[in-house]
């Protein structure tokens, strides 16, 4: 079975700002599937944005196009290896014309912090701890509970 890819729609108001923006944080436009309406931009091998100009975006749905600055269609979590990672494409977004519309949420097991591309379109980079993937959120805090208490008490 072939692998199941992923293509994210966005809407734009300035294409070309737009890819310098995901160019910025790592990522790379793959020219045969960019023009003067739409940008790919390649995140794996399975994983792509097409950034698409909003009147061409429109030709794809009878649904109004909303304008992502004031309203949440969806928000797309991209996981990273460390909490460094996670700040680290941060401070590149937010360099390249990108904003943090919410403070950091540290979890203990996760660590994640928003970044709005500079149409809004809502990004989430994260770093959650391998064991809490594993084991799910609740075991893994109780488990560091317990190893905290015997610490503690040693």
């Amino acid at each position: 079975m072939t692998a199941t890819s992923i293509f994210v729609n966005f809407p734009t108001t300035d294409l070309d700002r737009a890819k310098a923006f995901y160019e910025a944080l790592g990522f790379r436009i793959n020219p045969d599937f960019t023009d003067e309406n739409a940008a790919c931009v390649v995140l794996s091998d399975t994983i792509y944005f097409m950034v698409l100009k909003r009147e061409y975006l429109a030709t794809f749905t009878d649904k109004q196009i909303i304008d992502p600055k004031t309203h949440a269609q969806m928000s797309i979590a991209l996981s990273r290896d460390s909490r460094d990672e996670v700040d680290e494409v941060l401070a590149k977004g937010l360099s390249a014309g990108g904003s943090e519309p919410r403070p950091a949420q540290d979890l203990g097991f996760m660590y994640s912090r928003d970044l709005d591309d500079p149409d809004g379109n809502n990004l989430s980079f994260l770093f959650m701890e391998q064991a809490a993937a594993e084991q799910g959120p609740d075991a893994y805090l109780a488990e560091q509970g317990a190893a905290q208490s015997s610490s503690a008490t040693a």
